[in-house]
């Protein structure tokens, strides 16, 4: 940490106090350093969820729940998606700055150069079954890349930490598309070097050998727009994954796969695939009011997915740009009658106007909008967590790196509270 203390704390136990020091980040709240409290008392803090505690020390994401605020290295994410792109923003979470030009044009090229995968990888995915769920595939074949990129597994070497960060950017689109190919049991498609990195991904998801397939540039703008708004988001619980197997000097494709297979789970990033299965639980504009006030009944077990978060406790700042963007992609493809997008539209309205969600703050999110979006592009629900994965993957590398390259890394080791038997004797099996 840079400097010294700027306060002290005073833990006081069963009559014995202790002193910690207090560090103050850039922004946000003080830190109580209370690493040394177990060697000084033989005690440990309890946080279950650690969600009041900081693991690490770092500079690349801020986030103000109260003030809907989110930072990737000091820049606002609504003028990174709307002036910027995902590459610049790609380059500016694993190097601390914005690139130059002649940085751009660097990292770009590498990018694109990077986006084919082994050729052996496609006997892997036939390995699955073809209704196979693609993050579970996503989670295999990533695992996998470490039996095939030998000469980036280093992590004691910057040059094979950089060229590891490269591939994994560059190849995700290529493995998540291939994914999806399988999935819908189509031919792969491979990538093109013309394009850039949205418009390939959804060259390569869509495209069929049959015929030629133009992208829209409106619909490339908002995938981009997509994958830079997923990019990073602090240490939410992949990335904490991430950190936690890339402590123990786990290779960093094993790290990534490890990220994925926690992204999966519903309450993280399977959120927008829940948002979109409850509109289509309500079906049509006319349940709406049913379900309202179902959402607004304590006893009910029902919840409006894609409202409110867990950190945000005003706007998430993703969704107002996530929901512009999604008003372009329904306007350019000219979608007026789809019953779940309808739901959707009116569901939104009365949330942002509705006393009961205004008060409590329960503002539609990003994976409220994202997740109509994607519906909208052609994806099916079960490759929306695969799209989340595609674009956190450039987040997780740039924590990942940021931790192998920090002094004071150790490897990660929660404590508990042991509520279980304490010792006891062993009784053979007669005389239980």
């Amino acid at each position: 940490m840079k400097g010294g203390p700027k306060a002290t704390a005073k833990i006081e136990v069963e009559g014995d106090t202790y002193d910690m020091p207090v560090y103050a980040g850039s922004v946000g709240p003080d830190v109580v350093d209370i690493s040394k409290l177990y060697g000084q008392s033989g005690r440990f803090t309890y946080d279950p969820g650690f969600t009041s505690t900081a693991s690490c020390e770092s500079k690349i994401t801020f986030i103000d729940g109260e003030a809907g605020v989110l930072l990737h290295r000091g820049y606002p994410i609504d003028q990174l998606a709307e002036k910027g792109d995902f590459i610049e923003t790609c380059y500016l979470l694993l190097e601390g700055e914005l690139p130059t030009e002649s940085q751009y044009q660097e990292f770009e090229r590498a990018i694109t150069y990077h986006t084919m995968v082994h050729e052996q990888l496609n006997y892997l995915y036939r390995g699955f079954r073809r209704d196979a769920h693609p993050m579970a595939i996503m989670t295999g074949v990533v695992g996998a890349l470490s039996a095939f990129y030998h000469d980036s597994t280093d992590i004691n070497d910057p040059e094979q930490r950089m060229i590891a960060s490269r591939r994994l950017i560059a190849k995700m689109p290529t493995i998540a598309a291939m994914a999806y190919k399988y999935s819908m049991g189509q031919p792969f498609v491979y990538p093109r070097n013309e394009l850039s990195y949205a418009e390939n991904f959804l060259h390569m998801c869509f495209a069929v050998p049959a015929e030629d397939y133009k992208v829209d540039p409106v619909l490339a703008r908002a995938m981009d727009r997509i994958f830079i708004l997923h990019a990073d988001h602090e240490q939410n619980a992949s990335t904490s994954t991430v950190r936690l197997a890339g402590s123990s000097g786990a290779n960093p494709f094993a790290c990534i796969a490890a990220g994925i297979a926690c992204l999966w789970g519903p309450s993280h990033g399977g959120a927008n695939e829940a948002a979109l299965n409850m509109l289509m639980e309500i079906g049509s504009v006319d349940r709406i009011p049913e379900y309202v006030q179902k959402a607004k009944d304590k006893n009910d077990p029902f919840r409006l997915m894609g409202f409110g978060h867990r950190v945000y406790k005003n706007y998430d700042p993703r969704a107002k740009v996530m929901q512009q963007t999604c008003h372009e992609v329904l306007n350019t493809l000219g979608i007026k009658d789809d019953p779940l997008l309808n739901v959707a539209m009116e569901l939104e309205k009365i949330a942002l106007e509705d006393e009961y969600f205004v008060e409590k703050k329960l503002y539609p999110n990003i994976d409220f909008y994202s997740g109509i979006t994607l519906r909208a592009l052609g994806f099916p629900t079960t490759m929306f967590t695969v799209l989340f994965a595609l674009a956190r993957t450039v987040g997780w590398i740039a924590q990942w790196k940021e931790m192998i390259e920090d002094p004071s890394q150790r490897i990660g080791r929660p404590r508990q509270l042991y509520t279980g038997y304490p010792e006891r004797p062993y009784v053979g099996r007669g005389e239980r």
